[in-house]
């Protein structure tokens, strides 16, 4: 009787296999799409980063803390050249662009990076331009060791 009880509870769960319910679940599929997902996002990661190439200075800083709006991004290269969000630009209408922004938000924080190779002089120019266009909430973006 008790061989007779151990076939009907096995054959009480899951998938049929010659007549039979199986219990198992097969998670190959779940496994192989989890994969090609990670492999999609190891590659995309990197070119998420800043667009515009600058060697930044080095600081053994703790790292400030993040709000919830999103910063402006201003970058200098080592030339000199400005950018406002990836995209180059003088520094006329950037000062135009910064005070359209202060207008809406004057608390906006502002990303400041600037390449190592560049003179101090230019940096501290463009900290000017952003503080008369109405911001003052400057952060000097470096890299951490």
């Amino acid at each position: 009787m008790g061989a007779q009880l151990q076939g009907r509870v096995g054959s009480a769960h899951g998938r049929r296999r010659k007549g039979r319910l199986m219990s198992e679940i097969n998670v190959t599929p779940f496994v192989d799409v989890m994969l090609v997902l990670l492999v999609v996002f190891m590659i995309t990661a990197p070119l998420l980063t800043a667009g515009v190439r600058i060697d930044l200075p080095d600081a053994r800083a703790k790292a400030l803390a993040q709000h919830d709006a999103t910063p402006v991004e201003i970058t200098i290269d080592a030339e000199g050249k400005l950018y406002f969000s990836n995209n180059e630009i003088s520094e006329k209408d950037l000062l135009e662009n910064l005070r359209h922004i202060a207008l809406d938000s004057p608390d906006q924080q502002v990303y400041l990076r600037a390449d190592q190779a560049l003179g101090y002089g230019r940096a501290v120019e463009v900290m000017v331009a952003i503080n008369q266009a109405g911001l003052s909430r400057i952060a000097l973006i470096s890299k951490s060791q």
